[in-house]
């Protein structure tokens, strides 16, 4: 056998024995743990492992330790830093995994029920109609090109914050024949644009041909409150206008407690609804700064109890949220707040901000009697699992009312201008 021979037949075993170790359930097993693991100031990882596999810390600090048996390794998370793990295989590297431990954080969760008011940046357009003149029907906003959804910021060079701002401005337009010189806002900018007020027939007062409206109310419920900050989330998805379908832009706006008077039950096709009242002494409890995709944030101006968990509770990521048993916290009559079974149906592990994290799914009977499962004004009702935050109710299913969306934790906090990602730094000896 010739030397070349020899070296093939050695290169093929070799080139076998490798393709085999890269399919061997041990390699496959590690090749599926994440690339970056992050876990909060006192928690523990388990890691399911194989016999023939080893795991070390490739940095010397304090940040985390290692512990493995035969069967597992387990991450504990000491204190804020970084580390990497290095898994081998028969003294081969295999993987090499990011370890980040964040400080530990803490919100209270909320349940209660809130009254939601927001006024907006400028007057918001939500219809047209057309004036009766004697010459005719006509819109003059219409005419003008002003869209529904279109938002009224500036007037003959001053600025528009309410309803009433806009009246002397067209009965000083229609009397003098000058037009209007208006500024909306709309999604794809700013636009000018006239508008000439016409005058009603048989009255003595000039009008826009359009519908406006400076404010919106609704209800929804608390998510969670940071105590140290004094900041809030809620509701969990954008509040929309009811007319123009359109986010509202929030210039400000405030939330007040609630009570729930009743509930319309939800059935397949036709979502429920909380009706609810602002309570009565309409004490506001604190402002509202924005209204975002993941739901309206601000600062409380007093703490706030649901009675259940009022102690900061840890909050989860959305890679640590599992699927299965969950609960929530929700009010249904009056203004308990009470604890509901849910499961997570799935859940989604995401890099980035997203409105739709995880399906969930109403398994507590006392509540599917009570309202039929998810329903309006429930949206914002914190998602507890294994005694962390992990999330909050957003959507019901329109089809299927016991199921819904849910939003993860983190993307709400990031919304509110809290930073739980405080940069880490390596402490290597």
């Amino acid at each position: 056998m010739t030397y070349d021979v020899l070296r093939k037949i050695i290169g093929g075993i070799l080139l076998v024995s490798l393709i085999a170790l890269g399919f061997s359930k041990p390699v496959q097993e590690y090749l599926q743990v994440p690339a970056n693991i992050t876990l909060f100031e006192g928690q523990q990882l388990d890691i399911a492992k194989a016999e023939a596999v080893s795991a070390g810390l490739s940095i010397d600090n304090t940040s985390v330790s290692l512990e493995e048996d035969n069967h597992s390794i387990s991450l504990h998370a000491k204190e804020n830093g970084k580390n990497e793990m290095l898994l081998e295989l028969a003294g081969f590297p295999i993987k090499k995994v990011d370890v980040n431990v964040l400080k530990d954080f803490k919100v209270i969760p909320g349940g209660q029920s809130i009254g939601v008011k927001l006024n907006t940046v400028g007057v918001l357009v939500v219809g047209h109609h057309q004036v009766n003149t004697a010459e005719g029907k006509a819109s003059p906003g219409e005419t003008a090109g002003i869209k529904i959804g279109d938002i009224i910021t500036e007037i003959n060079g001053t600025k528009i914050e309410k309803m009433s701002d806009v009246a002397p401005f067209v009965q000083e337009a229609g009397k003098s024949g000058n037009p209007l010189q208006i500024i909306v806002s709309r999604e794809s900018g700013k636009v000018k644009t006239e508008l000439t007020p016409l005058k009603e027939n048989g009255e003595e007062t000039y009008k826009l041909g359009l519908y406006i409206r400076d404010s919106a109310a609704g209800i929804g419920t608390m998510t969670f409150y940071h105590p140290e900050s004094k900041k809030y989330g809620a509701l969990g998805h954008v509040i929309s206008d009811m007319d123009t379908k359109k986010p509202i832009v929030v210039e400000d706006g405030q939330i007040v407690r609630s009570t729930v008077t009743s509930i319309e039950k939800g059935s397949n096709g036709n979502p429920g609804e909380k009706l609810a009242r602002f309570s009565s002494d309409k004490e506001i409890i604190g402002n509202i700064v924005r209204n975002s995709p993941f739901g309206i944030f601000g600062e409380l101006n007093r703490d706030m109890k649901n009675g259940i968990f009022d102690k900061p509770m840890p909050i989860a990521l959305s890679h640590q949220v599992k699927e299965g048993a969950a609960q929530i916290l929700t009010v249904v009559d009056n203004d308990e707040v009470q604890l509901f079974d849910i499961e997570i149906v799935s859940t989604i592990p995401q890099k980035f901000p997203a409105t739709k994290g995880m399906v969930i799914k109403v398994t507590d009977q006392k509540l599917l009697d009570k309202t039929g499962g998810i329903v309006q004004g429930m949206s914002g009702s914190p998602i507890i699992q294994d005694g962390r935050i992990i999330g909050a109710v957003t959507h019901v299913f329109v089809n299927d009312p016991t199921s819904g969306y849910g939003v993860h934790i983190e993307w709400m906090l990031n919304e509110a201008g809290i930073d739980i990602y405080e940069k880490a730094e390596e402490k290597a000896s």
